[in-house]
């Protein structure tokens, strides 16, 4: 039985890095308009227990995105230099967009796998009790 929980592990760990990342994006999207601000990410990371690899995945640490930021002309906002610019965000809409709705479907993936596991763990305890 502890195949069962190890791939329950396994998926609940892909969730809850999946959940990360999407909390990432929507904070650079709510911040796509703010000025200097960096966009963050984050990758993962192979989890391991007692120096064995479990199979599950961690994130890791948060990074920003070093890309330059947008120059804006605008003479007339209270952040601008003497020749009218300010910085404005890394963020782009469409990267983000993109990177939420792969976090989204990989997230549903790993759902699909921990619903799965459970339904032929039942199964299997339908099974013995006969």
């Amino acid at each position: 039985m502890t195949e069962f929980s190890d791939a329950m592990s396994v998926a609940a760990s892909g969730m809850q890095a999946q959940a990360a990342r999407l909390r990432y994006v929507s904070e650079n999207m709510a911040n796509a308009d703010t000025p200097g601000y960096q966009r963050k990410t984050v990758a993962f990371e192979e989890a391991v227990a007692a120096g064995q690899r479990t199979g599950a995945v961690a994130t890791g640490p948060v990074r920003l995105d070093r890309s330059s930021l947008d120059q804006i002309y605008d003479p007339a906002h209270p952040m601008a230099n003497e020749q009218g610019f300010f910085q404005g965000s890394n963020v782009s809409l469409l990267v983000e967009v993109a990177d939420a709705r792969e976090a989204s479907r990989s997230y549903e993936a790993n759902l699909k796998m921990f619903d799965q596991v459970r339904q032929m763990s039942s199964s299997l305890m339908e099974l013995l009790r006969r």
